[in-house]
């Protein structure tokens, strides 16, 4: 059983409805839940805020959490997440906001992926330092961290 399988099982049994916030994975989350039949019953919506613009207009990230911090921060991740939350229909939302590569600086390195997770209870973060594994792989390593991050939230 994938990852998105297992969600999707998960979530229904507990009655769970999910929403998700993705900058560096442009929709691939949401792809990943998606692809699994019967996911309408688990998935509200995802937002696709790659721009900061994006992530103040349809999320409600402040200005100036994206200033003090930077896009790729926790703090910007925890508002994605609670704004993704509060702006949908949904009880457990994931966000990610990273550098997939190519590129990065010595302290925001290519494959560091903050990610962010919002319940009704609150909202917590963690950053992954993936490695520079090339911008595809990035992507794919985070598409499956959020999706066993949601799953960890259920239990």
């Amino acid at each position: 059983m994938s990852a998105a399988e297992e969600l999707m099982t998960r979530a229904r049994a507990e009655g769970r409805v999910l929403a998700t916030a993705e900058s560096c994975t442009g929709g691939l989350i949401a792809g990943a839940i998606t692809d699994v039949a019967g996911s309408s019953a688990i998935f509200d919506r995802g937002f696709v805020t790659y721009s900061n613009a994006a992530k103040t207009e349809m999320l409600g990230v402040a200005p100036a959490t994206l200033e003090a911090h930077g896009a790729v921060s926790e703090p910007v991740a925890q508002e994605m997440a609670a704004g993704a939350l509060a702006r949908s229909a949904a009880d457990l939302a994931v966000s990610v906001t990273g550098i997939a590569g190519p590129g990065g600086s010595e302290h925001k390195p290519e494959g560091r992926v903050c990610f962010g997770l919002a319940t009704p209870q609150g909202t917590r973060s963690e950053t992954v330092d993936f490695g520079a594994l090339g911008r595809a792989e990035v992507r794919r390593a985070t598409v499956d961290h959020a999706l066993r991050l949601l799953i960890a939230a259920l239990d």
